[in-house]
């Protein structure tokens, strides 16, 4: 019996020290995907915080920008169209990185969702009519309107928790990297015509942009410089440009450019420019209008590094190709 229960208790250590060898190993594991993988932060609301932020923002309300790059070119004309497919929901957003090198199309179907649609090319979205070559993204969070964008690798979205948040989202390992209340108060519709859009993020040669709108001024769409790192709002912008018939805008150059059609949908046109450097002249930037399409642009993206805008326009995805000429500076 001694025997016996000599041999039980070495199989014991044995299997003890085999238990200890894999925990040692699995901790491991943990801590090096802790590392690729940090903890999401956290996106409660702190009401003190977003009045200090508010606060900080109104301060630099209005100032002149100065320019971070030597980007001298406005909007000439559309110089070509091209419809790609008809893919979705009648509203909705496609985009590529408007930073990076990556030809993956990203595509948001519909105003309010969780998902993200990635294809690998343009030629497999434009070939296809499903998504099965699609990957699927799963965002933590669900997104709403079409003002999402995708920048230097990640992907800034909108949500809504009380207060509109803007997330940023690696798109490398799937994470939720920061987060921050937008500091605005009572917002409403950005657009007149887009009422599911309440910021619009957009992307230019002097980074990153938010379009939005408060009730403190409800005729007119607002802008804001975003820091592309913290999220923290640099300088705050009241524009003349009316949110009436407005269905879209993008940023050129450090210029706000707002579409604008009817409620019977015709040609969309760039009514109205506004230069947050001071070094457009009013009378030189042009009246662009767009070719007579379906509709009314659900979401309009302008990648810096292509010179084109990514449009969706009542289910169909066209491409507008810019002419651009240089700024008759004022």
């Amino acid at each position: 019996m001694l025997e016996t229960a000599e041999k039980e208790r070495e199989a014991m250590r044995s299997e003890a020290e085999s238990a200890a060898v894999r925990v040692d190993r699995l901790e491991r594991e943990v801590d090096y995907l802790e590392t690729q993988n940090p903890a999401p932060p956290c996106v409660e609301v702190d009401e003190t915080l977003m009045e200090k932020q508010v606060a900080t923002a109104k301060q630099r309300k209005n100032e002149k920008y100065t320019k971070l790059t030597d980007c001298s070119d406005t909007i000439a004309s559309v110089r070509a169209m091209k419809i790609l497919k008809r893919f979705g929901s009648t509203s909705g957003l496609w985009t590529k990185d408007a930073a990076g090198n990556s030809e993956k199309i990203y595509v948001f179907d519909g105003t309010a969702n969780d998902t993200v649609y990635v294809f690998p090319r343009m030629r497999e979205f434009t070939l296809f009519s499903a998504t099965r070559k699609a990957a699927r993204i799963k965002l933590p969070y669900p997104w709403v309107g079409t003002g999402h964008l995708v920048y230097d690798g990640h992907l800034y979205y909108i949500r809504q928790q009380g207060p509109f948040q803007v997330i940023k989202f690696n798109l490398a390992n799937k994470t939720v990297v920061d987060s921050s209340v937008f500091p605005a108060e009572e917002q409403i519709p950005v657009f007149g015509l887009s009422p599911f859009t309440y910021i619009e993020v957009a992307a230019d040669e002097e980074g990153l942009w938010a379009i939005y709108a408060t009730k403190e001024d409800e005729k007119n769409i607002q802008l804001a410089k975003l820091d592309p790192t913290s999220l923290d709002i640099e300088q705050m912008w009241d524009t003349p440009c009316p949110r009436e018939n407005a269905e879209g805008a993008f940023v050129v150059c450090g210029a706000l450019h707002v579409v604008y059609n009817t409620r019977l949908p015709s040609r969309a046109r760039v009514q109205c420019v506004f230069d947050v450097s001071g070094t457009l002249a009013p009378e030189d930037a042009s009246l662009v209008y767009f070719p007579k399409r379906y509709g009314s642009h659900s979401s309009m993206k302008y990648s810096p590094r292509e010179r084109q805008i990514y449009a969706w326009d009542d289910g169909y995805q066209i491409i507008y190709r810019m002419e651009m000429k240089k700024k008759l500076e004022v």
